[in-house]
């Protein structure tokens, strides 16, 4: 079975920067998508979910925020598997881990997110604390420079604009361990290969990265929080969509065509989905990771292909399997 819907999440620290945009699958075969919507309670999206789903269907969920830990930091922490840890964080040792570290003296390998705010904070730092020696060991596979794509900002790190620490911490705390809780969470790639993951009853839970989609349906992108930028991508989104036999609701259409001016939150939170659709289409592989490593640990960001990863087969078409 493919899913019944998809869903994509572009994922923010502070809950306006949160939007959630949203594929459903007909009875034709063919998916339709809609107009991105804020994501109002965090905490109640999983459940939600279920509600949709029910006993028979199934729903792909994209997160823009990282989904896996760096191997070298596992190492020093003596982590095996991240679905494990996920569900052991704010217990025993790991009780700290989500609380970000205010001073260097702070940080460890229990607490190693930092720093709390600006101000004579170095990466230098957090390298110390762990005793690493360069920020390159922070970096999950997936996140280091990719051509056409800068290195991603490492989990640990949460300044700068890219930061995505915080943001994880939140996702990680509040919506991925407690809905791991009831069986019915699966989290690519670490519980399987995408394809042998829908299944009746079942949340697909996967990691996304907009700005891969960019390369996809229209290159690299500058400028992207001026809505003029955004609106001058609208062509090739619109016809991206119609190549794959996407519908769009009207207000999705009409939200492309000026540019999404909710923001580029919501923007993101498209064009992340349209990357979903292709994955679920065949038009892209999903990226299964070769190595261990990356598939009990590290995680990966769908739809990204490397050496790293194996090759799928490719169709052509939307279609229900």
């Amino acid at each position: 079975m493919n899913p019944t819907y998809i869903h994509h999440a572009d994922w923010g620290t502070a809950a306006n920067k949160r939007w959630l945009a949203k594929a459903t699958l007909g009875a034709d075969a063919r998916y339709t998508a809609y107009a991105p919507t804020l994501v109002r309670d965090h905490e109640k999206l999983i459940p939600s979910l279920r509600e949709e789903i029910g006993k028979n269907d199934c729903a792909l969920v994209g997160f823009d925020f990282p989904i896996g830990i760096p191997a070298s930091y596992a190492r020093l922490a003596g982590i095996t598997e991240f679905r494990s840890f996920l569900r052991g964080i704010g217990d025993g040792k790991w009780a700290d881990f989500h609380t970000v570290a205010r001073t260097p003296s702070e940080i460890s390998i229990q607490r190693p997110f930092y720093p709390f705010a600006p101000g004579n904070t170095r990466q230098a730092h957090l390298l110390s604390a762990l005793g690493l020696n360069s920020i390159e060991e922070l970096r999950r596979e997936c996140e280091k420079q990719q051509p056409g794509r800068r290195a991603a900002c490492p989990l640990f790190w949460t300044l700068g604009a890219n930061q995505v620490g915080k943001g994880a911490i939140i996702g990680w705390r509040d919506v991925l361990a407690p809905g791991l809780e009831t069986g019915d969470v699966l989290l690519w790639p670490f519980d399987g290969p995408l394809h042998e993951l829908y299944q009746p009853g079942k949340i697909v839970i996967a990691e996304t990265y907009p700005a891969e989609c960019y390369g996809w349906f229209f290159g690299p992108l500058k400028g992207k929080g001026k809505q003029e930028v955004r609106r001058a991508v609208s062509t090739p989104l619109l016809e991206r969509a119609q190549s794959i036999g996407l519908e769009l609701e009207p207000a999705l259409v009409a939200a492309i065509q000026c540019g999404f001016p909710q923001g580029d939150d919501a923007f993101d939170a498209v064009v992340g989905l349209f990357g979903m659709i292709e994955v679920v289409a065949g038009r892209r592989p999903s990226g299964e990771p070769k190595e261990d490593r990356i598939r009990k640990l590290e995680g990966w960001i769908l739809g990204q292909t490397s050496e790293m990863t194996q090759p799928d087969d490719i169709g052509n078409s939307v279609s229900r399997s």
